[in-house]
């Protein structure tokens, strides 16, 4: 059974239908919140946003738009979340992002170490590009935003880590 129609029968009542619908979707919004608020509060994110989203679905007018429509509120959770206990690690610390005694290969990072860096709205975006593969019309239509808003908080978070990564490759022990 297809996303619309599951959404026509949770907003009929049917709480099967919603918990077909949560099940369907819950990696992929665990992982979204993940990228924003970290790995100990992502599920409880997401589990807020779905008591939202349950009390909100009978105003979803376009069920087909389902899985960006509960995105776009989970990462208004997570966000809201992310500023309350912000995660911000400051730049200077990226050194301890990577273990420079570890065997790993130079380009193996700590994704959500690296992703701590940003303020969560840009780290928002980082994810929804990288790790989605959402384009800039979809990354806006689920957080609310404009493409154009996408590209500048795509380029602001670029600016910020690539030092970073910089900084990181060279106290581990390689070189450029």
């Amino acid at each position: 059974m297809n996303h619309a129609a599951l959404v026509l029968q949770a907003q009929g009542g049917d709480m099967d239908a919603y918990s077909t619908l949560v099940e369907l979707n819950w990696v992929r919004l665990v992982r979204f919140a993940r990228s924003v608020t970290g790995d100990a509060d992502a599920e409880d994110v997401v589990q807020d946003s779905l008591v939202t989203a349950w009390k909100k679905l009978g105003a979803l007018k376009s069920p087909e738009a389902f899985p960006s429509w509960v995105l776009r509120i989970v990462a208004r959770v997570a966000f809201r979340h992310a500023r309350r206990h912000s995660r911000l690690t400051p730049l200077a610390a990226a050194e301890n992002l990577i273990d420079p005694g570890s065997d790993r290969d130079r380009e193996w990072v700590d994704v959500e170490h690296v992703l701590s860096l940003l303020p969560p709205r840009q780290r928002a975006v980082m994810h929804l590009t990288v790790i989605e593969g959402m384009s800039d019309s979809e990354i806006g239509a689920s957080l609310g935003i404009a493409a154009a808003s996408v590209r500048s908080h795509r380029r602001r978070a670029r600016e910020t880590l690539l030092p970073a990564l910089r900084r990181m490759e060279l106290q581990g022990g390689t070189e450029s």
